[in-house]
């Protein structure tokens, strides 16, 4: 099964500008999110942008990039115009990497292709773990999503879902049986749906929850997702992440500090 990544990376950011190009460890990050997509075994990998900064230096890294408009709304919508120019065959998979993910690991990013390979009837893969602490539950920046017995997504949120009305109500923890699952970030798409995702109307639900992924739930395609049993690494939004990455990956190159 053969599988395309694309990494979208913007230059803004309200918390940190420029981001993708933020050194990890001797790199850029969306370099180092790019040789994680290369090792996952991805037949192509390409870098989507908006800005010419970012698009030379990934072109100096030897990387494939295309230039975006720069008013997408989403990751999504910005990927849907690389299937666009390149003009990939309605079949092809492709995989979303958050272009702030240097440290996904290549085995999720080919799961989730995978996923949505052997799931003909859904038109999206992502993946999530099981969350067991009631702090991560009620964190708004934590997504939730709820799965149905054939493991499509439900619905996705910022909220606790579900809500364990009488554990709560009882000030108790989240009982240990009770399946709670953390969205990860990570989309798989066939182009012939991204086509059609790029007509799509926004959703008041996707707006309300900030959240692109309801928008292909409330116009009733199917989402597969695969409950992995290892958490993801930390993605990069804040300062602290961004110490958190260097850190772990100046330690697995034994670089000084």
């Amino acid at each position: 099964m053969t599988f395309k990544v694309v990494i979208p990376a913007r230059y803004a950011s309200s918390r940190l500008p420029g981001k993708p190009l933020l050194d990890i460890a001797g790199k850029p990050m969306v370099v180092r999110v790019a040789e994680q997509a290369v090792a996952s075994g991805a037949e192509e990998v390409v870098i989507a942008t908006d800005h010419e900064r970012i698009s030379d230096v990934v072109e100096q890294h030897g990387y494939s990039v295309v230039m975006t408009r720069a008013d997408h709304a989403s990751g999504t919508d910005r990927i849907a115009e690389v299937v666009e120019q390149r003009g990939w065959a309605g079949d092809a998979i492709i995989v979303n990497v958050q272009g702030d993910e240097p440290l996904i690991e290549p085995t999720l990013i080919q799961d989730v292709a995978n996923n949505l390979a052997s799931h003909p009837e859904a038109s999206m893969a992502t993946a999530c773990h099981s969350l067991h602490d009631t702090p991560s539950i009620l964190n708004p920046n934590i997504v939730k999503v709820v799965l149905d017995n054939q493991g499509h997504a439900l619905y996705f949120s910022r909220a606790p879902i579900p809500y364990p009305r009488d554990a709560f109500a009882a000030n108790q923890d989240v009982p240990n049986d009770m399946p709670i699952y953390r969205h990860i970030g990570i989309y798989a798409y066939r182009a012939q749906f991204l086509n059609a995702y790029a007509a799509l109307k926004p959703a008041a639900i996707e707006q309300f929850e900030s959240l692109e992924q309801l928008r292909v739930l409330w116009h009733g395609y199917k989402i597969s997702v695969q409950v992995t049993q290892k958490a993801p690494a930390s993605g990069v939004d804040t300062e602290a992440d961004l110490a958190y990455v260097r850190s772990v990956l100046i330690a697995q190159q034994n670089l000084p500090l």
